[in-house]
């Protein structure tokens, strides 16, 4: 369970033991419950201005950063409400972790700079992070 080790120290500052972060929960939600999972998020945010973001992330280089004002536009109020109320928080405070957040869990899972395998991994990642 290496990279998800990894993952959960890196991404969201603890382990997967336990609980889990309410970063973690909303990751997992955005991507799971997006069409399209990953791949169909990523497209959102490219045809939402983000494209030299989106390519960084999945890309071997640095991540540029993210806003919380650009992925709230990019991702739309109903989405993030969904998020907030699943999660009991304000849709700025969703929309600003998860620009701190979304960079690195995107990088993590495309390790080889491409989204070949990636919805297998975070199916499994994810799987395991919230098993009781």
């Amino acid at each position: 369970m290496g990279l998800l080790d990894q993952l959960a120290g890196q991404f969201l500052g603890g382990g997967a033991e336990g609980g889990s972060s309410p970063l973690l929960q909303m990751a997992m939600q955005l991507l799971q419950n997006h069409e399209g999972g990953l791949g169909g998020l990523l497209a959102q945010l490219n045809q939402a201005g983000l494209a030299d973001q989106v390519k960084s992330w999945v890309g071997t280089g640095s991540n540029l950063p993210v806003s919380g004002d650009q992925l709230a536009a990019a991702l739309g109020p109903d989405t993030l409400g969904k998020l907030a109320g699943a999660l009991g928080l304000d849709p700025g405070a969703v929309s600003e972790q998860l620009a701190q957040g979304l960079p690195q869990l995107v990088d993590k899972l495309t390790p080889n700079g491409s989204l070949d395998g990636s919805g297998d991994l975070l199916a499994q990642g994810l799987s395991a992070l919230f098993r009781s």
